[in-house]
């Protein structure tokens, strides 16, 4: 009952709030997916290896996490809450060594950051976890055992620090540039005059200062010289004052202010979705809760000036501390995207930066708490307003890799996959590839990765990619297993925003019928060769992570595109028939076509023909695409009916 009572149980419950109420229903993203492939086929202990090119001392912590917890996004998801539990925790802890005699501020400020809005990736969890958020802990602790050290006197709570430092600053860079506010917190921790406060503070910073400069040198060889290139450093070859300059401002105006009533923005202008009024009645719940038990639980303390003035002006240095690795590296901090995980490294400043300036105007300490109470709820919004486009973006995964699944039931090893893009948002062709190999090759073991997703808008005219010709050769190295094949085995894809996957073919005029497409996509088409397609095989492919959904359009129409490709018309038909009986219809028109073509070659003409007119009478704009496949039921078709669908086609505004 001491726990319920607690200001952790607090923690734990809006944790469990922000991030746990959909938490069944998300699952991996982004690079999770290629890492539980490699945890399931692998092992765990591939990830030393599989990090040597790519920040090497993430690898251990990859092995460690991946040896204790299945690739099962569930558990992943739960392991999330744990982390970020604790990283609150260790917040609250940190600043309470920090300021000692300011426990209202440490715990306010240790629950922002449990909540910080700006980091919408807290639900990339494999990924994130190792890459950032236990990083991130380990450098929390490190900054709270330097001020623990000071009170102690304890050499060991320096030598603590000082390894959780290293563990902190050594996985990622992306906390390359926070070790400054150890500085700053040691100058305002100490009371004596400036220059005597400078004095003390070098001279407990120094030995984290030349772990930095050992950090450092090892940034600059492994950017300069060793293997990692990932990202180029922009910041020392082309500096424009300008562009910093408006770089920073932008920081600071989003995360010292926009991100705190990022979540009014978003929902107002999303309103009437039920996903808007649902984060906005947990806001109003939300702050209702927190306001009452931070009232029952705040302690009397002095409102001082200069102390606001300290906090606004080391968070305003924190922000920028923070965005100086994203910014060498020319990566832009845009909001709800990927880019916002660049927002870990500015959550001390700007929890800081945003507690200061409210301790600054307001003197009366309910107001404040109202603020604060305020602050958190909304940032509890922005959370679970995250979480449900994770569960949306998790949700059409299942959907495409099924559709996948039915209407390509396998495929010959070395297959390239090539669409343009999926429309998707927190995956990328190669975050797509370790599904479609968990699918297609559910028994492999070491050796030639067997199946590829490439992008052709990201990918043309690279090294992976030269060009969309036949006969070239294909060659990436995915971590420590290679791809190899040529865009001969090419079998191209689309899957438009609203509508059903489907393989192009150049036989079937595809070009034509999507013609309206980017040009990345139909100028690849020629190279689908659909024989790489299995129809019938005896196991077939099964997504890892979903259930089978139950069968509507998009079912019918893949298994109607399946049986095209093997003439099977009658097949056609027959699950047009049952589509059309159940009262399935598509949201994409031209998702007709396979079953106009169907009707037409079963001698079902008038069918044919009313579902072309139908087509066109709801979209003008089709009508290439229906001419296209009456061209191909033309010459298809027996001499018998060729004057009859001539005079079709005619009615159509085709020319026969």
């Amino acid at each position: 009952m001491s726990f319920l009572r607690s200001k952790q149980f607090l923690f734990a419950v809006i944790t469990i709030i922000a991030y746990g109420l959909l938490l069944p229903f998300t699952g991996f993203y982004w690079d999770d997916l290629p890492f539980a492939w490699i945890a399931k086929f692998l092992g765990p202990a591939e990830f030393v290896p599989a990090f040597l090119p790519f920040r090497p001392f993430l690898g251990p912590i990859f092995y460690f996490t991946t040896s204790l917890i299945p690739p099962v996004p569930l558990y992943w998801q739960i392991f999330a809450l744990v982390i970020r539990f604790l990283l609150g925790i260790s917040a609250w802890w940190m600043f309470t060594q920090i300021y000692p005699n300011k426990k209202n501020i440490a715990y306010i400020a240790a629950l922002l950051m449990l909540i910080f809005p700006g980091y919408s990736q807290h639900w990339v969890a494999l990924t994130h976890i190792n890459q950032e958020l236990i990083p991130f802990i380990f450098y929390l602790l490190s900054f709270g055992y330097t001020f623990k050290a000071l009170r102690t006197q304890k050499v060991t709570d320096t030598i603590i620090a000082l390894l959780l430092q290293i563990c902190g600053i050594f996985p990622t860079e992306y906390f390359f540039g926070i070790e400054g506010l150890r500085f700053l917190f040691l100058l305002s921790f100490f009371q004596e005059s400036f220059f005597e406060r400078v004095k003390k503070s070098l001279k407990i910073f120094l030995p984290y200062l030349l772990i930095w400069i050992l950090n450092a040198a090892w940034l600059f060889y492994y950017y300069r010289f060793g293997p990692y290139n990932s990202y180029e450093v922009a910041a020392t070859q082309s500096p424009n004052l300008i562009f910093f300059l408006t770089q920073a401002l932008d920081a600071i105006w989003k995360t010292g202010f926009y991100i705190w009533i990022q979540s009014l923005v978003l929902t107002f202008s999303s309103i009437p979705a039920p996903a808007s009024i649902l984060t906005l009645g947990l806001v109003a719940v939300s702050f209702a809760f927190l306001y009452r038990t931070l009232l029952r639980s705040a302690q009397n303390e002095a409102n001082e000036k200069s102390f606001a003035i300290s906090l606004i002006i080391i968070g305003l240095i924190g922000i920028l501390l923070g965005r100086l690795p994203s910014l060498a590296a020319n990566l832009p901090l845009t909001l709800q995207s990927s880019y916002d995980r660049f927002m870990i490294s500015m959550m001390i400043g700007g929890t800081l930066f945003v507690i200061g300036i409210i301790e600054l105007i307001f003197k009366n300490q309910k107001t404040r708490l109202i603020i604060f109470s305020a602050l958190i709820a909304l940032g509890i919004g922005q959370q679970f307003f995250n979480a449900n486009i994770f569960r949306r973006d998790w949700q059409k995964q299942g959907e495409i890799y099924w559709q996948m699944a039915w209407r390509m039931p396998a495929l010959q090893p070395n297959t390239v996959l090539l669409t343009h893009e999926m429309p998707i948002d927190y995956e990328t062709d190669l975050a797509f590839t370790a599904p479609i190999n968990w699918m297609y090759a559910p028994d492999y073991q070491r050796g030639n990765l067997p199946y590829i997703l490439l992008y052709t808008e990201k990918r043309i005219g690279g090294p992976t990619l030269p060009a969309l010709e036949k006969d070239i050769q294909i060659y990436y190295p995915y971590r420590t297993v290679n791809f190899r094949s040529s865009t001969s085995n090419a079998v191209v894809i689309y899957m438009p925003r609203n509508g059903c996957l489907r393989v192009l073919d150049s036989k079937r005029g595809d070009e034509e019928i999507y013609a309206r497409q980017p040009k990345v996509l139909t100028d690849a088409i020629h190279l689908s060769d659909l024989s790489r397609i299995i129809p019938n095989p005896e196991q077939p492919a099964i997504p890892p992570f979903f259930a089978e959904p139950e069968h509507g359009w998009c079912y019918y129409f893949a298994k109607a595109e399946l049986a095209q490709q093997q003439s099977d018309y009658q097949r056609v038909v027959s699950l047009g028939d049952e589509a059309t009986r159940l009262g399935f219809t598509p949201e994409d028109l031209t998702e007709w076509l396979v079953f106009i073509e169907g009707y037409a070659l079963t001698d079902n003409l008038e069918i044919a023909k009313y579902l072309s007119e139908e087509m066109l009478q709801a979209d003008s704009r089709l009508r290439r695409g229906v001419c296209t496949v009456w061209e191909q039921i033309q010459a298809t078709s027996q001499e018998r009916s060729g004057q009859e669908i001539e005079v079709i086609m005619l009615s159509l505004g085709c020319n026969p």
